[in-house]
């Protein structure tokens, strides 16, 4: 029999639901438009969404006027970014994620005991620009980005140095893992944050994937390909042995590719919609004569508050 398998869990995290609902309730509270700076999440249809309702989106501060109100997307800014909006005295909100908010305060702590700070993450991600932006050097402190193995092993500073290590969010634990391994045992005062900072959805998203790619012939994962999460799920189900493709609604498939398969996997980044998967899965089983099974539960239950004037 001919199925599809919908991976629990997946979809949104408790983050992006905070910041998808902190612009949401900053439409209903001052009216549009509303400014926000860079994608709220990485999601291309959450950011349609957005702006067919008043949202504006933009780059820096300066397109916003004056008396505007704009938001801080959830993969966090730097310093300069939030003093700039202060010294305007600009109405603002921000939706980091409290996870990537722990990994900034953990660099900031770095930062004044002295130590050199290693990040591992992707350059020009917006949430390693606001992390390494959140790094201050005035108390001797340095900072570098680690994006792989080979630069972990290149890294030329003395093995005997202070060193805090973070990391960006929604990577890859096992590709982390390796890189951090390796950093161990170059620098033996190397500290590590008390828990892993890649955050809970995102690994568990991962482990769901595995299982899935296990259990189908071809995985589809919903999400936009500028978002760090959604492109780990699809290499991970690679890696499993399984083909996979990344798209952000129906209509991004070729249907023909499917024709050869019996079993299906569906899963979703932590920034796509719930209504994307079950669109999909949809169409797909009434195509195809499909039959729609669950694999595991989701057993999520993180809520993060949304700013006191917005509640």
């Amino acid at each position: 029999m001919k199925k599809i398998i919908l991976a629990n869990p997946r979809g949104f995290c408790a983050g992006v639901d905070r910041a998808i609902d902190i612009v949401e309730k900053a439409l209903i509270k001052f009216g549009s438009p509303i400014y926000v700076r860079h994608e709220v999440v990485h999601n291309k249809l959450v950011v349609q969404n957005l702006q067919s309702k008043g949202v504006i989106f933009i780059n820096e501060l300066d397109e916003v006027p004056n008396d505007g109100v704009v938001i801080f997307s959830a993969h966090g800014v730097s310093n300069k970014v939030e003093n700039a909006a202060k010294t305007r005295k600009l109405r603002y909100f921000d939706a980091t994620c409290p996870l990537v908010s722990k990994v900034h305060h953990q660099v900031e702590r770095y930062s004044k005991l002295g130590k050199k700070v290693l990040l591992i993450g992707h350059k020009g991600h917006p949430e390693v620009e606001g992390t390494m932006g959140r790094h201050n050097p005035n108390f001797g402190s340095e900072i570098y980005l680690i994006q792989d193995q080979d630069e972990a092993r290149e890294l030329n500073i003395p093995r005997n140095s202070e060193i805090g290590l973070v990391t960006q969010t929604t990577l890859s634990l096992d590709d982390t893992r390796e890189i951090i391994e390796i950093l161990k045992q170059k620098f033996p005062k190397l500290e590590m944050p008390r828990n892993d900072d890649i955050c809970y959805a995102t690994q568990n998203r991962q482990d769901a994937v595995k299982q899935l790619a296990l259990e189908v012939d071809f995985v589809i994962v919903i999400g936009s390909k500028n978002s760090s999460n959604s492109n780990r799920l699809k290499e991970l189900a690679e890696r499993c042995g399984t083909p996979a493709i990344l798209v952000d609604e129906f209509k991004d498939i070729d249907l023909k590719k499917l024709e050869v398969f019996n079993s299906i996997g569906l899963t979703a980044g932590a920034s796509a919609p719930e209504a994307t998967v079950q669109e999909i899965a949809k169409n797909l089983a009434e195509l195809f004569n499909f039959d729609i099974k669950n694999l595991g539960q989701n057993k999520e239950n993180i809520f993060f508050k949304l700013p006191p004037e917005l509640r």
